[in-house]
């Protein structure tokens, strides 16, 4: 059998859509055709045989064939499962590409067949249709979108696998498989784009599919850039061209619209438990930053220029422009040829005018010094930059082209500076909670305050620390020997002075990691007074940075609120928020609260968090931003971003939110500028809801908190039973690949927060934790522990069924929390899970593979289902039939596992250790997450 008829049999076996069968079908065919050439005909007979195999033994329970398929990787030399493990990986990361073009397609589709009355489903000409249904008017829904405050934050955490080379190549493939299909080519035109494409599979399989050399941070800063310079780019003003048109549409007038969507980053700053992010990175990386958005905006410029070719014989400009442009002529005289070219043309000079000044400031980042960049950045800022063009747009009105000046090219460039400005993304800086301490204790002891700050109780260490706040004396001294670690400490908050002096806009904010008391937050002021960002004068407080708590395990997600209020009620922190425009924002930390206390009892703590979090903010009418630390799989607070925002309590919303984006989520949702703009239509979507949304406080006495108080609980001791066991740990690292996970050159961060080079569970971090799981299919942070504790609450009282079952109706807390679970466990296979136990040592796999039944078995009761999923069909019949073409990929790692634990011969370890690294990353593609 052919493997393009493999595909073809599996794909009518699952049910996926034609559309995307045939695009399959089609990328199998070309794949095929290249393993013809390059391998043997035996070869490619494996290469079918073991997914036949595979369906047999896993989903029809034939032990003949799980037996011949071992024996038969058992007889594959290295070489031989490293040439198998590639074809099925670039067979997966294609497919994934395809399955992004199917849902680009769909959304085009279901774009096609709308009209007023039946805006398509979550986009933002929905959500103003929906304003207008509930009684908005214009000046209402426009006041409603002027609220909104959404912050994506792009982070450089490890969970992508792929390199940005491979990346590329699959989407070229992809992009050229779809025009040969679409049957617009003609015949000459079709040989060339099939060589072109089996040119470019043959590049993918030559390309390292993972990287021989660690990443850097310099490596991440550039893949960032990539997203920004390229779907963030394209996407962002359609989106408010969205806006326009649904006001337009709906209101029949079109109001001014605030920026909405601006981005932050932490690529290149976020420092906590990552040596490599020095000050110096981070001050390069803001310059990358800077450099490239101006690159970006030249190229605007010059298409702008060819634009507005507008003769002043015709249209006069305002006589603002015209003294504008009077003074740019003063000081930077055009060329011979631009005077001669553009000498009626006024808007044309005026842009080249421009494009001189950003050449000027991109000449200037060439220079090593800090203080010449920034002397010249005041010269010509972003803000000028955008009167400049505000200038334009105005002339253009008022003689009469306000089309011209409202729509397109000249619009969409506004668009960019508002949101971009002259930084891209505003840089947090974050770092653990510890770190400061260290430093503090080290500084009050230099200055003779105190020997032992770190040993004294909270009430003392904060008289302490306001003590030191309100003296105007620093705490070092100018000649002092300082330990690397305070230094370097210090050096950031210089670095800080730096970027604000800079472009103001340059740095975001400075992020606490476990942060637990409210000295974790004096701490990071003491160090700022030190450089000059905070001092006390007069009885005001002068402070240049934003102090952001990032609450992370269950216990400090339980007593966040109560901090809060701490904070609040301190006299000295009300100036600094005043100083600050009187907003605070907070973080919740999704990965480590999952890792700490299990799924239930994380989301639940999470729920509460934000909960108490509002009602403390609104009793002290303090504005806020909630920042949610969401990873990329349901483990680490992952799934949709829109069902996640609408199922946030009320109460803590306000239109304001940030959340991270992170690893293979960065991918999916912004390499392509159509799956861009889904995503945040969807988010703006879902936020213009929750904001009109009545607020309330929940009745921490009724019966639905009691419930979830009661299953959160019991399921977090199931949880902490089974990884607290003693035996668990080496278990665990036995049975998981997560040793050769830490290995992955595939990020600047090391996987733990400790020293050693062998991770405990305490200081591993969530991302290879659930990585883990992840590869040996058992995805237990995604929903361990909710079994028993669903079952003895069902058994306990028979009307628990009805009102699981309401909730899972008409409440969207509940529905997410099953859903994602559910979720998981579709992607779960216990089979699989079962080839990398021993027999005589399966009492943790018993254990895990009995709360699975009894969490299926709630599950499908409370849902109403046969099976697991059967209300998400598409999700459902992906997985079924990606799981012949998976099941092979970890037969071949169990037995590359075994053949290092056996102990290979020192020619062969290299070798081994790359096809280990291969099988993880085509287990990653297979199933589209790591973690």
């Amino acid at each position: 059998m052919h493997w393009e008829k493999l595909v073809d049999e599996f794909a009518d076996k699952s049910d996926i859509s034609k559309v995307l069968s045939n695009q399959v079908e089609s990328l199998t065919h070309f794949l095929e055709k290249v393993v013809r050439k390059k391998e043997e005909d035996d070869f490619l007979q494996e290469l079918v045989n073991l997914p036949k195999l595979a369906a047999k033994a896993f989903d029809e329970g034939d032990d003949e064939a799980f037996d011949e398929m071992e024996e038969l990787i058992a007889s594959f030399s290295t070489d031989e499962i490293t040439r198998l493990l590639r074809y099925y990986t670039v067979f997966f990361h294609l497919m994934n590409s395809q399955e992004q073009r199917e849902i680009t397609r769909i959304n085009r589709d279901r774009a096609m067949h709308t009209d007023p009355e039946s805006p398509r489903s979550e986009s933002i000409g929905e959500a103003i249709y929906f304003l207008k249904e509930e009684g908005y008017s214009a000046k209402e829904a426009a006041e409603v979108i002027a609220k909104l405050d959404i912050q994506p934050t792009i982070t450089a955490h490890p969970t992508e696998a792929r390199r940005h080379s491979v990346l590329q190549k699959q989407q070229h493939i992809t992009r050229m498989i779809d025009e040969l299909r679409q049957g617009s080519l003609t015949p000459d035109e079709q040989i060339a784009q099939t060589m072109d494409i089996l040119n470019e599979i043959h590049l993918l399989l030559a390309t390292d599919e993972v990287r021989t050399e660690k990443v850097t941070v310099e490596d991440e800063v550039e893949n960032g850039m990539f997203y920004f310079m390229n779907a963030i780019w394209e996407t962002v003003p359609v989106l408010y061209d969205d806006l326009r048109n649904a006001f337009n549409t709906y209101y029949d007038e079109v109001p001014d619209l605030s920026t909405i969507l601006r981005y932050r980053s932490w690529i290149g700053s976020d420092r906590d438990g990552n040596p490599n992010v020095t000050s110096d990175v981070t001050w390069d990386t803001i310059l990358e930053q800077r450099e490239n958005v101006m690159l970006l905006y030249l190229e605007e410029l010059d298409e702008l220029r060819s634009y507005l070719s507008i003769s002043q014989n015709k249209y006069k400009i305002s006589e603002e422009l015209d003294a504008s442009l009077k003074r740019d002529e003063e000081n930077d005289q055009l060329s011979e040829r631009y005077q001669r070219l553009y000498k009626q043309e006024p808007y044309r000079r005026k842009v080249t005018h421009m494009m001189h000044k950003l050449e000027e400031q991109l000449e200037a980042i060439e220079s090593d010094s800090r203080s010449y960049i920034c002397r010249k950045a005041d010269e010509y800022t972003a803000e000028d930059f955008k009167s400049e063009l505000k200038l334009i747009a105005e002339s253009l009105r008022q003689s009469g082209l306000e089309e011209v000046g409202s729509v397109g090219k000249l619009e969409h460039l506004i668009v960019r500076a508002e949101t971009f400005g002259f930084h891209m993304a505003a840089l947090d800086i974050r770092q653990h909670s510890g770190v400061h301490e260290h430093a503090v204790s080290e500084l009050l002891s230099i200055a003779e305050v105190t020997d032992n700050y770190a040993d004294l109780p909270e009430e003392e260490k904060l008289e302490v620390l306001t003590s030191e706040l309100s003296n105007p004396r620093p705490l070092s001294p100018v000649k002092v020997q300082l330990s690397d670690q305070t230094t370097q400490m210090l050096k950031v908050f210089s670095l800080i002075g730096d970027l604000l002096a800079l472009d103001k806009n340059s740095f975001g904010s400075y992020i606490i990691s476990m942060t637990h008391g409210v000295s974790d937050m004096l701490e990071v002021l003491v160090l700022a007074k030190e450089r000059g960002l905070w001092n006390e004068e007069g009885g005001e407080v002068y402070s240049d940075i934003d102090v952001v708590p990032l609450f992370e395990t269950i216990e400090d997600l339980e007593v966040c609120g109560d901090l809060m209020s701490q904070m609040y009620e301190s006299d000295l922190y009300q100036k600094q928020l005043q100083a600050r425009g009187n907003i605070q924002e907070i973080m919740l930390g999704y990965s480590d609260s999952n890792k700490d206390g299990g799924y239930w009892m994380a989301n639940w703590a999470l729920e509460k968090a934000q909960q108490d979090l509002g009602r403390v903010c609104r009793k002290y009418d303090m504005d806020f931003r909630l920042f949610h630390g969401r990873g990329g799989t349901v483990g680490r607070g992952g799934g949709r971003s829109n069902k996640a925002i609408l199922a946030l309590p009320p109460i803590s919303n306000n239109g304001r939110i940030r959340f991270t984006e992170q690893g293979e989520v960065i991918s999916f949702r912004y390499s392509l500028a159509s799956i861009t703009r889904r995503h945040l239509e969807q988010i703006v979507n879902a936020m213009i809801r929750v904001t009109v949304a009545e607020q309330g406080f929940s009745d921490e006495e009724n019966e639905f908190f009691q419930t979830m108080e009661q299953l959160s609980k019991r399921s977090m001791k199931a949880y902490r039973e089974l990884i607290d066991d003693e035996d668990f740990w080496p278990w665990y690292t036995s049975k998981t690949p997560i040793e050769h996970i830490s290995r992955l050159p595939i990020a600047s961060r090391p996987v733990s927060r400790g020293s050693t080079k062998t991770a405990d569970f305490e200081n591993l971090r969530a991302i290879p934790w659930v990585f883990a799981w992840t590869q040996v299919r058992y995805n237990v942070p995604g929903w361990y522990g909710i079994g028993v504790a669903l079952q003895e609450m069902l058994e306990k009282d028979e009307g628990t069924l009805d009102k699981f079952r309401q909730w899972y109706e008409d409440g969207i807390f509940f529905n997410t929390i099953l859903d994602n679970a559910q979720r998981e466990m579709a992607r779960t296979h216990i089979p699989t899970s079962t080839i990398y136990e021993d027999i005589d040592d399966g009492s943790f796999h018993e254990e895990i593979t009995e709360d699975f039944r009894k969490a299926e078995a709630a599950i499908k009761k409370i849902t109403d289902q046969e099976y697991i999923l059967e209300n998400s069909q598409v999700i459902k019949k992906s997985i079924r039939f990606r799981n012949p073409f998976t099941y092979p990929l970890n037969m071949m790692q169990v037995e590359l596992l075994n053949r290092w634990n056996e102990g290979p011969e020192a020619e062969e370890e290299e070798p081994l250790r790359n096809a280990l690294f291969l099988s993880i990353n085509g287990i990653a593609a297979a199933m589209q997450s790591t973690g």
